[in-house]
């Protein structure tokens, strides 16, 4: 029989730690410097960072930048591929459970609040397997008769949905339409989490969030996100992931002559900054989210 301590140790939840925040709040960096200090390794949660390709645009840190430290759950599918939120929560605990084997902890790093919510909350991901051809269909639709349509569908589950987030309307409306009840029923809670999680957030003062993230534009235009966005139009043609990706999309008006480099440049500054206000709004509804502070671990 077990004795009390063995019991409570076969009971404990295993222990992940979650760096979130904002486009340009400093994650990566502090991630990697948390991974050298700890023994972690990192698990991305970036729903642009899984796809080959999408390197400056979306500012991939490089081989160099990742200073030795391991990281999981980027590079892992052609853009032509719909990656979704189901498929990252059961690609990634693969790797979360696989760092846990060797004694290390797992670092889950990202600015995307779906991923984390499935994989790190007590959120089910919908069961629903993806219709291509509905989606295909969805795709020839304007943003706005997207919208209204899922409003037709589901009110109460369009009102939580981005206006001109077309990849979450086209899901939503597929999840709607196949499942034949609105996304408040069909996202369920789940009775507990997996993982005892301890919520790390990075942040700047509004004006200085905005600073670096213009910062950040300039840098990826002086690193060649032209010719990225070419040779990923040369080799993938026009893709919705491809098109429906800030960055990219700025870029690739500008490619078409509808706007100039000057004008792309600066509505991606703009676009990222009002993404940035959008993240920050997702994870400031986690009320375990410490924001600004050094893990728990460092404090010993």
């Amino acid at each position: 029989m077990m004795n009390n301590s063995e019991t409570k140790l076969k009971n404990q939840k295993p222990k992940v730690i979650a760096v979130v925040g904002a486009t340009a709040s400093g994650k990566t960096a502090y991630s990697i410097e948390l991974a050298q200090k700890i023994g972690g390794e990192i698990v991305s949660a970036d729903s642009r960072l899984v796809y080959r390709g999408f390197d400056k645009v979306c500012a991939k840190p490089s081989v160099e930048e990742r200073c030795g430290i391991p990281h999981y759950m980027m590079d892992i599918v052609e853009p032509e591929f719909d990656y979704t939120a189901g498929l990252y929560v059961k690609d990634a605990k693969i790797y979360i459970y696989d760092i846990l084997s060797r004694n290390k902890t797992p670092i889950i790093v990202g600015g995307t609040g779906l991923y984390f919510r499935l994989l790190l909350e007590n959120y089910n991901p919908p069961q629903v397997e993806p219709d291509y051809e509905l989606r295909k269909e969805l795709q020839q639709m304007s943003s706005e008769d997207l919208y209204s349509l899922m409003a037709e569908l589901d009110n109460e589950g369009a009102s939580s949905i981005e206006f001109n987030d077309r990849k979450k309307l086209i899901r939503s409306i597929e999840i709607v339409k196949l499942s034949g009840k609105p996304l408040s029923e069909v996202k369920l809670l789940k009775e507990d989490t997996e993982f005892d999680v301890e919520w790390i957030g990075c942040n700047y003062p509004r004006d200085i969030l905005y600073e670096r993230i213009n910062a950040r534009v300039d840098k990826m235009f002086e690193a060649g996100m032209v010719d990225e966005t070419k040779k990923l139009l040369l080799k993938h043609g026009r893709i919705p992931n491809l098109v429906d990706t800030i960055g990219y999309h700025e870029i690739i008006e500008y490619l078409d002559g509808k706007i100039t480099l000057d004008e792309a440049l600066n509505l991606l500054k703009q676009n990222t900054r009002r993404y940035a206000k959008r993240q920050l709004t997702w994870f400031r509804k986690n009320q375990n989210i410490k924001w600004n502070c050094y893990p728990e671990i460092l404090k010993k």
